[in-house]
């Protein structure tokens, strides 16, 4: 397998498209790198959905009294479960939202209002990238947009992970005073709210673990401070693999868990490259540790290239047998096959139901996401 530094240096040569720039995803496990110039010439054509996110939709279509977060309410780490608030452990599936900065023109109304109506999505998970042209950028843009997609998942029913995306640098501690801040103002703003959860470190690479396990004790607390109840999801080494890609295991979390209740550790698989080693680790670390897959594709590392449905049908099955939750990357038109939208439908405003927009990865993953959810009550 292409280690990560090359496949970090490959990714990184890649050259823009003049109409559609092309984002580096530099790393193992997959998710966007650097983003260059040109990207902003792709989002001038929806100025709108840069500088906010539209308005809220009218009431969705969906009954409220059906939608995912009306049925199990505020959610609680369980055990190794996640769990709504009957205390059952529950599965949410759903989709990741590619960079914010890029692609706020495929987070609309109408892709919404098909993510949760057609698509039957539990939930939908923002990711507000810190560097790569994103958050650090400015401030106050992206927490605005954050908070308005917040507002618009809600409405439709939808949990939502408020996804701090840092990526490179990989060590989290980078980031420490950003992150106060962003997730200060994100939980005492929506800390009413029943349907979130914060992931506070996307994929921390070339760390160890106890200077990530330091990271997480450092702002947990600032968040509990301000939303005490919301369920916080804490990235693992090595790109979120439990270590596995820099050579390490699940162990050194089991030994060594972040000092807090309420939390759960992260997990990204891309299964054309991350085979039964990864499969078995996260089925190990499962009945020890609560685990949520907050990025998985069904192509290589960098979410590109040939989809392999079968192996990523074993980790489907085993993470319905296990009920862990799961988001899929990504909800764009990227030009890679793991956006789940052909190249220029965001562009052209859709359209968003049923699969004749979609890229084959985005025909199968729907599917999956459309079967009937079992959220018991009782």
């Amino acid at each position: 397998m292409t280690s990560a530094r090359t496949a970090r240096t490959a990714r990184t040569a890649r050259t823009a498209r003049t109409t559609r720039p092309a984002r580096p995803r530099a790393r193992r496990l997959g998710i966007a790198g650097t983003a260059l110039g040109t990207l902003l010439l792709g989002l001038a054509a929806a100025p709108s959905a840069v500088n906010a996110a539209p308005a809220p939709a009218p009431a969705p279509s969906k009954a409220a009294a059906t939608t995912p977060a009306a049925v199990n309410g505020q959610l609680k780490v369980c055990g190794t479960k996640l769990c709504n608030r009957y205390g059952k452990p529950i599965q949410l599936r759903g989709m990741s939202s590619h960079g914010t900065q890029w692609y706020a023109q495929c987070l609309t109304g109408g892709s919404l209002d098909a993510l949760a109506n057609d698509w039957k999505a539990d939930v939908l998970r923002v990711s507000t990238y810190v560097q790569e042209d994103g958050y650090e950028t400015d401030p106050r843009k992206y927490t605005d947009l954050a908070h308005s997609l917040i507002e618009q998942a809600t409405a439709r029913g939808m949990y939502v992970i408020v996804d701090w995306h840092m990526l490179d640098p990989g060590d989290p501690h980078h980031n420490l005073s950003r992150a106060k801040t962003f997730f200060t103002e994100i939980a005492k703003r929506h800390n009413s709210k029943t349907n979130l959860l914060y992931e506070i470190a996307n994929e921390p690479s070339g760390v160890s673990w106890s200077r990530i396990k330091s990271y997480a004790e450092q702002l947990i607390p600032v968040v509990r401070a301000q939303d005490p109840e919301t369920p916080v999801l804490v990235g693992t080494r090595a790109w979120s693999s439990f270590g596995v890609s820099e050579g390490a295991t699940e162990s050194e979390v089991v030994s060594r868990p972040v000092n807090a209740a309420n939390i759960m550790y992260t997990f990204h698989f891309y299964a054309y490259s991350h085979r039964d080693e990864y499969l078995k680790t996260l089925s190990r670390a499962a009945d020890k540790l609560p685990v949520f897959v907050t990025e998985f594709g069904t192509q290589n590392y960098a979410g590109e290239g040939s989809n392999d449905f079968t192996m990523t049908q074993k980790y489907l099955d085993l993470m319905a047998a296990k009920k862990i939750s799961w988001v899929n990357w990504n909800f764009s038109d990227d030009e890679r096959s793991g956006a789940v939208f052909k190249t220029g439908t965001c562009d052209k405003g859709g359209p968003w139901t049923g699969t004749g927009s979609l890229k084959p990865a985005g025909v199968w993953v729907r599917d999956r996401i459309r079967t009937a959810d079992d959220f018991p009550t009782s």
